[in-house]
């Protein structure tokens, strides 16, 4: 910080201004990659996934409510944890509140995580956090989405995850799938990201972005080794 070169009104000026035409070029290329998204194919979903919620027993289709679209964020919690990821609870902080803008878009958003009802309820209520929150225990949604592993698919050439093979230390990653579904109530799988791909749904990571010190991970023991439940910072 100390070391950051400081110049005049006019020389800030002109950098900035020469590097707004990088960001506008960014913003195009950003809005094309979107545009290049929603145009691809689509599969069909024909398994009968059921969740468990606050509304009780609920299929996939049935999640969407009156809308035609559906974004699931992948939250990672394994039935035999006993509170949700720390990195996920960085994500989800900023999930309260965008569920009623996205539903006059038609879109429908709801986590999703292995773990039984009772535990998510109970860290829901202790996070503070009111989006929708379901337990896919008993199905196979995680695996077939790819966030969710076996013991046999961890071991030797190890499982797939971000649609190529890792030897996974842990049986859930996180990833966003996406979902549409049509007027005969038929759903689609429409996109699916994972790892660094999610860093679009966290709205903090975009704020250190513009600072100075940027996200300042780099001599960490590994990336996010910061992060804390939101209730357990140091004051």
């Amino acid at each position: 910080m100390s070391d950051h070169p400081v110049v005049s009104h006019d020389e800030w000026l002109g950098a900035r201004t020469a590097f707004l035409a990088k960001e506008k070029e960014f913003t195009r290329l950003r809005d094309e990659l979107s545009r290049q998204r929603r145009a691809l194919p689509w599969e069909a979903v024909d398994k009968p996934y059921v969740f468990d919620g606050p509304r009780g027993k609920q299929t996939l289709a049935e999640i969407f409510g009156p809308r035609s679209q559906l974004v699931v964020y992948h939250f990672m919690f394994a039935p035999d944890w006993d509170a949700g990821c720390k990195s996920c609870s960085f994500w989800a902080d900023n999930f309260n509140g965008i569920d009623v803008h996205l539903a006059h878009r038609d879109v429908s958003f709801v986590a999703i995580s292995r773990a039984p009802l009772a535990k998510i309820d109970a860290f829901q209520r202790r996070m503070r956090w009111n989006f929708t929150w379901l337990s896919s225990s008993g199905s196979d949604f995680n695996y077939d989405f790819g966030v969710s592993f076996t013991p046999e698919a961890q071991r030797g050439e190890g499982a797939v995850y971000n649609y190529t093979k890792h030897v996974k230390a842990l049986s859930d990653e996180v990833g966003i799938s996406v979902f549409a579904k049509d007027e005969g109530g038929a759903v689609f799988h429409t996109y699916s990201c994972y790892s660094h791909g999610v860093d679009m749904l966290n709205g903090a990571y975009h704020y250190l972005d513009l600072v100075p010190k940027g996200r300042d991970e780099d001599q960490l023991s590994f990336t996010q080794a910061w992060v804390r439940y939101h209730d357990a910072y140091d004051e």
